[in-house]
């Protein structure tokens, strides 16, 4: 995945407990962990925020099979790519199967929930604005 941010010099970003560790923006980005699945045996679900710029943020969103999706409508609106696994997408407007390669938007303020996680889910979620971003 590739993140263009013109003009924005190499800078640590944030450093808030939702961050695993400071993020760095510079003019290219190239996210080789992007959309892996990093969630041991035994843990919960796991975000870990690869960049941020000031329009958009972009981390990985992983559930383990048979996990539960507490999330909660974000201010921010969001894209989602399904780099690996398959659950069902509830939201307001029905369920939706979603597998590797599914490409899903959703404006802020919508409530939505993966449930039915049958594989190891591993999915890379842009923001804009950043997460957070609006309150």
């Amino acid at each position: 995945m590739f993140a263009c941010v013109n003009g924005v010099r190499q800078r640590p970003v944030g450093g808030g407990a939702a961050r695993s560790a400071p993020v760095y923006v510079s003019p290219v980005e190239v996210l080789r962990a992007a959309g892996v699945f990093a969630v041991r045996d035994g843990e919960p679900n796991q975000y870990r925020e690869h960049v941020r710029s000031p329009d958009l943020s972009v981390g990985t969103y992983c559930i383990p099979v048979g996990g539960k999706d507490g999330q909660h409508p974000h201010a921010e609106d969001e894209v989602y790519l399904v780099a690996r696994g398959r659950a069902t997408l509830r939201c307001e407007d029905g369920e939706h199967q979603v597998g590797p390669g599914s490409v899903v938007y959703v404006p802020a303020g919508e409530r939505h929930q993966f449930v039915d996680v049958s594989e190891d889910l591993s999915i890379v979620v842009v923001f804009s604005p950043p997460e957070g971003a609006r309150g």
